[in-house]
């Protein structure tokens, strides 16, 4: 067994490694950027080193610091987590080359299915199905074009060696391809040093299966059965459950044995996911289901295959890792009842998910179902990493129960003043489809209005704040809510400013009042609503779009400035592009005129609210 183990990574799965470690016996160390320097995973850590700045590029994507840290601590073996330099083969072989235990897939495996259109390839000769699509070595924009045509409208787009939903673009008319092809050439480029792209036929009903498979070095591979993941958003996962709903008995043997297939293709070792797409417009069948590309390490989601299996994957890494065989053979693994999985992140779904920013000064996550987090209350959630906050899983004997229990655990999330997607969590999960496993990638989109919530507060958000700023002595809690009070004089019309706008409200309930504490917010079902007593001043100003000031919707980075001063524009005109937590994001002319002010400089930093262009409307 591995004595000492150096964590190549941060956050959750970082503490997920360290914990799962230590219950083996086994030392650990943690490298960190100066962003993560009080965080919790560096706490936990036995030793820990820093190895660079806040940006990525300069820390945790640095091969010879994160060595350099292993030799300083005499790290045994490396476990690279995922993201990052997970399948990065270059890394892999050096550390092998450094006399380290590498905990993940062989560099050549990582090689073979690193760049999809190689894998696609190799897995055509290993007689697993794959999307039809173009797989060429020739790059010119007009082949790519012809290929797109020829193979019809929609198409997708996708990165070489992406991943995560970076370099991919759904293109639906052939007047759109050229631009599109050059946006995600632009982002595969920034994202993985690779501009070049493959073309896949759209699948129109499509869901993503993917089969959890581990290899050892004695040459035995098992499944650990399926996940579906298709509840995505711009081509991240939000929802993942295992198993997929609708999956019978014997569609699921010819998906997980294919999986098997194409992991013996490689001489697959440790955990990795194969991915497949699914046309789910006949439900579930094997001759409609295509591989799409393989993930050479541990994923996200994993903690829903534990789940109905009973097993520990980073126990099983590090087992194999060490020289060990497969825990169990196939026929010893079964499925146990159902378990989901929800991202919490740290965005806001009312203003289009734009990532949000600053200190957890309240956090409380559920205590009712499995919570993996890499943050505590009063850390920081910065703009250079992902801005994953925790997953939360629930495990319970029947799909409906799962998710349940999920939307319960979802609405009772606390955090302020950062903003989370808490409540567009609690509410896919109550959706009446989802209940009934109606699920593929377009669901988000199609039930949008009825997934994110409103900007006004609904009745219960003003009675509640109107309540909190009676007088004390109100007689009870109303109780599906928990939050903040302040202290005002009684009336039965109260004035109150909800979320910084102003309300006159009929107070019906004037015994329903939230907890007290110490700053002034109501949190109901997974939503924050921040209150106060009207402000005298509460007209304000500012910066807004009728004014023609563009303004910077979130902290980023400028990554394109599409214009200069004086420059007649016109409404819809692309003006700048930001880029924050991995997410471009494109601003435009909000109506025809000319370039009064240009603020945006391409590669510098911005607050949030900063002006970016201001347009001059014609007179």
């Amino acid at each position: 067994m591995i004595k000492s183990l150096l964590i190549a990574n941060r956050g959750e799965i970082a503490r997920r490694i360290i914990r799962t470690a230590r219950r083996l016996g086994i030392r650990t160390i943690a490298v960190h950027s100066d962003a993560d320097t009080a965080m919790p995973f560096v706490r936990e850590a036995d030793e820990a080193v820093l190895i660079g700045p806040a940006a990525a590029r300069d820390s945790y994507l640095r091969q010879d610091r994160t060595l350099d840290a292993a030799r300083q601590t005499s790290a045994e073996a490396i476990h690279p987590g995922y993201g990052f330099l997970s399948e990065n083969a270059e890394f892999a072989e050096a550390v092998i080359a450094k006399g380290l235990i590498w905990v993940g897939a062989p560099p050549t495996a990582i090689r073979a299915m690193g760049l999809k259109d190689a894998a696609k390839q190799r897995m055509v000769a290993a007689n697993v199905p794959v999307t039809p699509g173009y797989l060429g070595e020739d790059q010119d924009p007009a082949r790519l074009q012809r290929e797109a045509d020829a193979i019809g409208y929609p198409v997708l787009i996708k990165a070489v060696a992406g991943g995560g939903g970076k370099g991919m673009r759904k293109v639906d008319k052939a007047s759109d391809f050229l631009a599109a092809l050059e946006s995600c050439r632009r982002e595969a480029a920034s994202s993985f040093g690779d501009d070049r792209v493959l073309i896949e036929k759209y699948i129109l009903s499509p869901r993503h299966i993917e089969v959890q498979v581990f290899g050892d070095t004695f040459g035995n591979v098992v499944h650990l059965f399926e996940r579906d993941c298709s509840l995505q958003r711009r081509h991240q996962k939000v929802i993942e459950e295992a198993p997929a709903p609708g999956m019978d008995a014997a569609t699921r043997e010819a998906v997980c044995d294919a999986a098997v297939k194409a992991a013996k293709a490689v001489d697959y070792v440790g955990a990795g996911t194969v991915e497949f797409i699914a046309d789910a417009a006949e439900g579930l069948r094997a001759d409609r289901i295509w591989f799409m590309e393989m993930n050479t390490r541990l994923q996200v989601e994993h903690p829903v295959t534990e789940a109905i299996t009973g097993q520990d994957l980073v126990e099983w890494q590090i087992r194999v890792a060490s020289g060990e065989r497969l825990p169990l053979r196939q026929d010893e693994l079964s499925i146990n009842g159902w378990a989901m999985e929800a991202r919490l992140y740290a965005e806001n779904p009312s203003n289009n998910f734009l990532p949000s920013t600053g200190r957890l000064e309240h956090l409380h996550l559920p205590t009712s179902v499995r919570v993996d987090s890499g943050v505590e209350q009063g850390d920081e959630v910065t703009p250079h990493y992902d801005p994953m906050i925790a997953k939360l899983i629930s495990h319970a004997p029947g799909r409906r129960q799962a998710a349940n229990e999920l939307a319960r655990a979802m609405a009772s999330v606390e955090i302020w003043p950062v903003r989370t997607n808490a409540v567009f969590l609690a509410r896919t999960l109550r959706h009446p489809d989802f209940l009934v496993g109606a699920v593929d990638t377009g669901f988000i989109a199609r039930h949008l209005a009825d997934l994110v919530p409103s900007t006004e507060p609904d009745e219960r958000v003003l009675q509640a704040a109107a309540a909190a700023l009676l007088p004390t002595g109100a007689q009870e809690a109303w109780t599906a809510l928990a939050g903040f009070r302040l202290n005002a004089e009684a009336y039965r019309l109260v004035s109150v400013e909800v979320d910084g706008r102003p309300y006159l409200v009929s107070l019906d309930h004037p015994e329903l009042r939230a907890r007290n504490g110490s700053q002034d917010v109501l949190f109901i079902d997974g939503e924050a609503w921040p209150f106060s007593p009207p402000r005298a001043d509460h007209a304000g100003g500012g910066l807004n779009l009728t004014d023609g000031a563009v303004i910077a919707p979130m902290p980023g980075i400028v990554i394109a400035v599409s214009v200069s001063e004086r420059e007649r524009v016109v409404r819809g005109q692309p003006l700048v592009v930001i880029e924050a937590m991995k997410m471009e994001q494109s601003l435009s002319a909000p109506f025809d005129g000319t370039v009064a002010e240009l603020k945006a400089i391409s590669g510098a930093q911005v607050t949030e609210g900063s002006l970016l262009v201001r347009i001059e409307g014609d007179k």
